[in-house]
């Protein structure tokens, strides 16, 4: 049976993986792809996949698209208006949504409003609308597949398992490159070192949200709404080896745990075809070459982004997306050169010592919370 994708973000890391296994699985027909604005990219997409609908996140990039695509037969859109005809769009099955920030919030409940399966990779849905996202899913009865590892991992050792009996969550981190130096020894990190993830190869923001563990901490915020657990039941263990990508501990003491090689295309693949297994080339864990696995306990002195993370899930409402949003501008202004490392967690704790909690947020509101949040920021600086 041929499964029909969409793909949100098909420049980016997660949606160039899910490309590759497109090419190596020929069950898979790519109707719609979007991307920011890389035209290039795309041009190069839409000649090999032949989708019927392509966006474009800028209007500009779209009107020179439109010209270079002339000779295809393929719909050009741009903007938010694109991604939500996308998310409509009848002929997608599944929808992987692997854009980065809060434009995936809109087209992820327009997508489960037309019952597609949504294949999610984007963070900000759930981290600052998991309120709204997973009880729709569930009127609507619409699987939410998680492709990050971790939550992948998670979504796999719970296969089988009665949900009700789990104690509590293991989510794994690498620790980044920075893991096991103090606070001290932070003080002068450049771009360049925070780029340099030991195990993954990832986006710039995400490299540099795993080296503060505030990747891991928006991941802790996601696996409460995925999963339906209480932050008390979610304990981040530090794996320097990630190759248990995550576990989750029952009510009897037994722990599943998914294991392999670090590689991002197999959350990916096992989301597009779930509940299928799909053979998959690459290179296997070799336990013998492995020799061991190390575990330890997150060092939230020196990267607070973590505690922050489950501050902000416990007060709920509006906080999450305020945690998120200063994350994302402060990563940016570090990666511009702007602010140092370690402004980055400061900047977050700052932000959401100002903010004034609103309940229950809708997604105006929740767009609200990110624009002060944003505009806070930009006047500290």
């Amino acid at each position: 049976m041929m499964k029909k994708l969409g793909i949100l973000g098909s420049t980016g890391s997660i949606g160039t993986q899910a490309l590759d296994v497109v090419r190596a699985n020929g069950e898979l027909k790519v109707t719609a792809l979007a991307a920011g604005s890389s035209v290039d990219k795309m041009e190069q997409q839409i000649r090999e996949f032949h989708p019927k609908i392509a966006v474009m996140w800028e209007e500009k990039a779209a009107a020179d698209l439109r010209e270079r695509v002339a000779d295809l037969d393929v719909k050009v859109s741009y903007g938010m208006d694109g991604l939500m005809e996308i998310a409509a769009f009848a002929e997608v099955e599944v929808l992987l949504t692997a854009v980065v920030g809060m434009i995936g919030i809109r087209p992820t409940i327009e997508a489960i409003k037309n019952k597609k399966t949504i294949a999610l990779a984007n963070k900000e849905t759930l981290v600052t609308a998991g309120h709204i996202i997973m009880p729709l899913a569930e009127q609507y009865g619409v699987p939410i597949l998680p492709v990050d590892s971790e939550h992948s991992a998670i979504f796999q050792s719970l296969n089988g398992e009665p949900k009700k009996r789990v104690e509590k969550i293991l989510l794994t981190a690498s620790g980044g490159p920075f893991r096991g130096r103090s606070r001290d020894q932070l003080m002068d990190i450049r771009v360049e070192d925070a780029l340099k993830h030991p195990n993954w190869a990832m986006g710039r923001k995400i490299t540099i949200d795993s080296s503060t563990l505030v990747n891991k901490g928006l991941e802790v915020i996601e696996a409460k709404w995925l999963f339906d657990v209480s932050p008390e039941q979610i304990q981040v263990v530090v794996h320097p080896q990630s190759i248990i990508h995550s576990m989750v501990q029952y009510v009897d003491g037994g722990i599943m745990a998914q294991l392999g090689m670090p590689d991002m295309k197999l959350p990916i693949q096992y989301a597009l075809f779930y509940p299928d297994r799909k053979p998959m080339d690459g290179k296997r864990v070799d336990f013998y070459e492995l020799g061991s696995m190390t575990f330890e306990k997150p060092d939230t002195d020196a990267f607070p982004g973590l505690r922050l993370a489950y501050e902000a899930l416990e007060i709920g409402g509006s906080m999450p997306t305020v945690y998120n949003a200063a994350n994302e501008k402060a990563v940016s202004l570090f990666l511009d050169r702007k602010i140092k490392y370690l402004q980055i967690a400061e900047l977050i704790e700052e932000s959401m010592k100002r903010h004034k909690v609103m309940q229950n947020p809708d997604v105006n509101q929740i767009l609200q919370a990110e624009a002060e949040t944003y505009e806070f920021i930009m006047t500290e600086v």
